[in-house]
């Protein structure tokens, strides 16, 4: 059997007397579909920041592939295929959306340092952005800046830049915040249509996209794994219900 594309072992961290994140052991399969959901402060962020080199852990490891990147920085995991993109998008939005686009893939390349100007200095990345740009339906505004464009569109863009990194594991961070209901599909639809070799990890309050992308749910609560199962397993659990639903209350369509 291969090695999980990433793995922690009894992953912990820990801010004074707080413990935000507790002595988890988590595996992320080549191909996963995963959702990491939990009530508010259940410390979901920080383990995506362990993940991802944005904050060293108290104590425990991080794997990829095999490989012990616990000491790894944040840019060094992205160079080694752990990208992510934030609740918040992250964009140059004085730049268009196939300069941005094009700087991820130049930084990929490392050609990055030699072009004084994102755009047409090399055919071979504006063709890789073009190409990117084209699956994700924004080939049409890749001239526009991203500042003009609706906010749906705008976090296409970061997915978009943060695929031009050519990720062996991609963390999604609530991909569809702050899009309106009416531009939600676009991004989710985006998601579905990822490369079926990365292994992605989402995290999600909105159950409605739980199911339409996860196969597999880990439920944090307190800082530490307290269930994991199907989609479908989650939702019946009453444990899961009682600590959860119990804490966020009951809407449509959400846990």
């Amino acid at each position: 059997m291969s090695e999980p594309r990433l793995e922690t072992k009894a992953l912990s961290r820990y801010f004074g007397a707080l413990k935000a994140v507790q002595n988890i052991d988590f595996k992320l399969e080549a191909g996963a579909r995963h959702a990491l959901i939990g009530p508010n402060g259940a410390g979901k962020t920080t383990f995506i920041n362990l993940l991802t080199g944005v904050l060293p852990p108290s104590q425990g490891r991080v794997l990829l592939a095999g490989r012990d990147i616990t000491a790894t920085g944040q840019a060094e995991r992205v160079k080694l295929g752990v990208a992510r993109t934030f609740q918040i998008n992250r964009l140059f939005r004085g730049l268009s959306v196939l300069e941005n686009v094009s700087i991820a893939v130049a930084e990929r390349q490392g050609v990055a340092a030699s072009m004084l100007y994102p755009v047409g200095r090399r055919a071979d990345v504006i063709a890789e952005s073009i190409e990117l740009l084209q699956t994700l339906k924004l080939a049409d505004v890749a001239s526009r800046r991203v500042s003009e464009l609706p906010y749906g569109r705008q976090r296409l863009v970061e997915l978009a830049i943060t695929l031009a990194l050519k990720p062996d594991v991609l963390l999604l961070d609530e991909p569809a915040a702050g899009v309106p209901s009416a531009e939600s599909h676009i991004i989710l639809d985006a998601i579905a249509a990822l490369p079926s070799d990365i292994a992605v990890l989402i995290i999600e309050h909105d159950m409605d996209v739980v199911f339409r992308f996860a196969k597999e749910v880990t439920v944090m609560v307190s800082g530490a794994v307290f269930a994991s199962g199907t989609p479908r397993e989650i939702e019946a659990s009453q444990e899961v219900r009682a600590v959860y639903l119990g804490q966020a209350g009951q809407r449509a369509g959400h846990v």
